[in-house]
């Protein structure tokens, strides 16, 4: 399967072109590409000057591996059917290239009373708390042109646990509580990002490298208008809670993204490197004593 999403992805790039110099390519695309000549004679890979140029020899051959490697590589780019599915046809495989859905659905609950949120464009609304006390939660098909805002707060949480229940809330919170499934979806940063969506948008996420990176792409979107939730006793939990399993599977994360963190962070980020500890979410219902 690597493999031929490899080779696809070199094949394309001679759409339209006879020729192409290697540099076009990457490494393994060149490899590729150098395997397919040697199997296939379709392609050849000749020095000119000081580098080297890959040229179709063979167009039908050419032709027919690449239908042979993505079946609808012509014809569906004006047919009405989703993006995951034109990846099938293009390329057997539904998560090649930009496979994300095309729509977000964001799961709402509220927390107090008379939490509203308003579609002005449409003149429409969806009285949250009535519809968390009839149903439980509910649900938002966001787009960044819509105008979907509410006047309380909204929290962002990675985990269900905190959505499920939510008395580790400040007292007296009256807000939404969104749930977003350990990745800030790339849909909702852009929906959030393109308009004021709410008074603050609070992010509590797990306090480990994902997290931090997560808000550290929220911020990038939003800016000053967001905020990262310190829960009470923090650096006491994560030294008698913190995890340096979780700490070491996402230090990578961690290194990319502490640099861009505001300033009141740095004491947290410099706790769990100090540490080498991360800290979950759930630890905020856990005593400290």
């Amino acid at each position: 399967m690597m493999d031929d999403k490899v080779l696809l992805a070199a094949l394309v790039k001679f759409l339209g072109k006879a020729e192409l110099p290697a540099s076009q390519f990457t490494t393994i695309q060149r490899n590729s590409l150098d395997r397919f000549a040697r199997q296939t004679g379709a392609v050849s890979c000749q020095r000119q000057g000081r580098g080297e140029t890959y040229r179709v020899v063979n167009l039908a051959l050419f032709e027919t591996h690449l239908k042979a490697l993505s079946p609808g590589m012509k014809g569906l780019d004006e047919c009405d059917v989703p993006l995951r599915a034109r990846n099938i046809a293009d390329n057997r495989y539904s998560k090649t290239g930009a496979h994300r859905h095309e729509h977000y659905y964001l799961l709402l609950k509220a927390v107090g009373d008379d939490v509203l949120w308003r579609e002005t464009g449409r003149g429409v609304e969806l009285p949250l708390t009535q519809a968390t006390r009839n149903f439980g939660a509910a649900s938002l098909a966001v787009d960044a042109n819509d105008s979907w805002s509410t006047e309380s707060d909204l929290w962002l949480v990675e985990n269900q646990g905190l959505f499920d229940r939510t008395d580790w809330l400040p007292a007296g919170t009256v807000a939404t509580v969104a749930y977003y499934g350990g990745q800030l979806n790339g849909l909702l940063l852009r929906w959030l990002g393109s308009r004021p969506r709410a008074a603050k948008v609070i992010h509590f996420p797990d306090y480990d490298g994902v997290g931090v990176a997560n808000f550290v792409r929220l911020r990038a979107a939003l800016g000053e208008r967001c905020s990262f939730w310190l829960m009470p006793d923090w650096d006491l939990k994560l030294n008698r809670y913190g995890s340096t399993q979780l700490w070491r599977d996402t230090l990578r994360d961690f290194a990319c993204a502490s640099p861009l963190l505001p300033e009141y962070l740095g004491p947290l980020a410099d706790h769990m490197r100090q540490s080498g500890r991360a800290l979950e979410q759930e630890s905020v219902w856990l005593p400290v004593r």
